[in-house]
């Protein structure tokens, strides 16, 4: 079990991750990318294009777009949180997967090396949508007062996606 607003946060520390390895090799291989403003524009455009995904994904409810709200709207409550959730700071620690900084790593190391040294910059797609989504979950759980897990609990069989929670009050944040 993972907090939701840990899950987000992890993906944007694990792309910075992948970027700071990557970006040291290809940087060394390839020299240095001069600053081209169709390039500085074409990445500004695809972090606004993953921010508009950011916030289609917490406005609509229609799966194939992204959409988490009807998740949150059926949210489910932990029957038994004491004997579930991890322990303090634990959740922050299952959130990183390390699979993950591995593949945008190498893709990166690929793209930099074969294509050009900005390619390396394609990770950033990931942030402005988890940014957005981990704002508003963390303001949605402040106006309801719990908190929002997602992960798999054996005494609680559930769909793929269900998002459960449990009361703000009787656990410690991890």
């Amino acid at each position: 079990m993972v907090r939701y607003v840990h899950h987000q946060l992890a993906t944007i520390v694990e792309a910075g991750v992948a970027m700071a390895f990557a970006a040291p090799v290809v940087f060394g291989v390839r020299g240095l990318p001069r600053a081209e403003s169709d390039k500085v524009l074409s990445l500004l455009g695809i972090l606004g294009i993953s921010t508009l995904f950011g916030l289609l994904a917490i406005s609509v409810r229609s799966h194939w777009l992204g959409g988490e709200k009807r998740y949150l709207e059926s949210v489910v409550p932990l029957t038994d949180p004491k004997a579930t959730l991890p322990a303090p700071r634990e959740s922050m620690r299952r959130s990183f997967d390390g699979s993950f900084v591995v593949f945008v790593a190498l893709s990166s190391l690929v793209f930099g090396l074969l294509y050009d040294p900005w390619a390396i910059g394609w990770a950033v797609v990931f942030i402005p949508e988890r940014i957005v989504k981990g704002v508003y979950m963390s303001s949605w759980e402040r106006r309801h007062g719990v908190l929002v897990w997602c992960g798999k609990v054996e005494e609680q069989p559930l769909g793929k996606g269900q998002f459960l929670y449990s009361s703000a009050r009787n656990t410690t944040p991890g």
